[in-house]
């Protein structure tokens, strides 16, 4: 079945680690939620968090998994966040991928490993919510042979929501 899937990520610093995956998904024939680019970003950016908000709240509709591309800082981003509870609260799968081990293109470096076990946001009793917790899965991009068995991971994760 092909799924249809939203791709989250800290944009200034992993843009470049970001398209290797996504353009290996592509050109596999997958589906993905619109991949914005930053001209355009930076248009909805200006017009304020809300328009940002209301972009990403767009962007998930029809999508059944979100693919949260964690590089150094990337769960600790404000966006990011809103992105992994509006998925989770619209009853999409969310699984993470490790992309730190990808060499930029411009720099060739890899980065540090983002620490999965972070707080995403809190639920309505205070207790905070953490990443891997949430996560249906966590995987390495390179460790895992994310090139070809990310779609299982995909699948495997819709499959556990019912999707």
């Amino acid at each position: 079945m092909a799924r249809r899937v939203f791709f989250s990520f800290h944009y200034e610093n992993d843009i470049n680690r970001a398209n290797v995956v996504r353009n290996s998904w592509v050109v596999q024939g997958k589906r993905e939620a619109n991949y914005i680019d930053k001209a355009a970003f930076e248009k909805v950016k200006r017009q304020g968090q809300q328009a940002v908000r209301s972009w990403i709240d767009k962007q998930l509709e029809g999508t059944s998994v979100t693919v949260v591309l964690i590089g150094t800082e990337t769960l600790n981003r404000p966006f990011v966040q809103y992105e992994i509870c509006k998925s989770l609260e619209r009853g999409n799968a969310v699984i993470g991928v490790h992309i730190d081990s990808i060499r930029d293109m411009r720099t060739q470096m890899t980065s540090v490993k983002g620490n999965a076990h972070t707080i995403i946001g809190y639920y309505n009793n205070d207790k905070p919510a953490y990443f891997d917790a949430s996560a249906c899965g966590i995987y390495d991009y390179m460790g895992n042979n994310g090139y070809y068995t990310m779609g299982e991971w995909i699948e495997k994760a819709a499959k556990s929501r019912g999707k």
